[in-house]
């Protein structure tokens, strides 16, 4: 991409951008942002357009387009500039790219965050002890390797009895 460096104009409409991503919510996590999931990678405002780079949560997720389009939409109530939307799957995403603070939506939403991706292999016989949402027990089951999406995996607490969500390191 060729940019014009036009100083402090692009970098305030940049951070303006930046903002209006922050109140986009993940289509399949509702409670979470995709500035906050990490999935916004970078924002770059040329003379003529702005660049916004994505990493979808995985390559096949289904809502890729959706992201896409309310990416368009934010931006287009910003500026009046072209909108280009460049997709890179490398490096790859990660949930340690989750923020903090979205870990703690998660989880005040009954969705269980993930733990260390780093520390997730496929390899691995042990399972980390999942903790629920509800009520901070680490005494939890497995019931399904897919939830709602691909991205999370079923869980019931044994000792509250409730079942949650789990969202999958990746």
């Amino acid at each position: 991409m060729m940019r014009e460096d036009r100083g402090g104009a692009d970098d305030a409409l940049a951070a303006k951008i930046w903002m209006a991503l922050g109140e986009i919510l993940d289509p399949e996590l509702p409670v979470v942002s995709i500035v906050e999931l990490g999935i916004v990678r970078d924002v770059a405002c040329g003379r003529d357009e702005c660049v916004v780079t994505l990493t979808p949560t995985y390559s096949g997720c289904p809502a890729t387009q959706v992201i896409e389009d309310d990416v368009r939409a934010a931006v287009s109530r910003v500026t009046d500039r072209v909108v280009r939307i460049e997709t890179t799957l490398a490096p790859t995403w990660s949930s340690d790219w989750i923020a903090p603070e979205a870990r703690d939506k998660l989880a005040a939403a009954g969705i269980a965050p993930p733990g260390q991706a780093h520390a997730a292999s496929s390899m691995m016989t042990l399972r980390e002890a999942i903790r629920c949402p509800h009520c901070g027990s680490l005494a939890t089951d497995e019931l399904a390797r897919f939830g709602s999406t691909a991205c999370k995996a079923q869980y019931r607490c044994r000792d509250c009895r409730e079942p949650f969500d789990y969202f999958k390191p990746h």
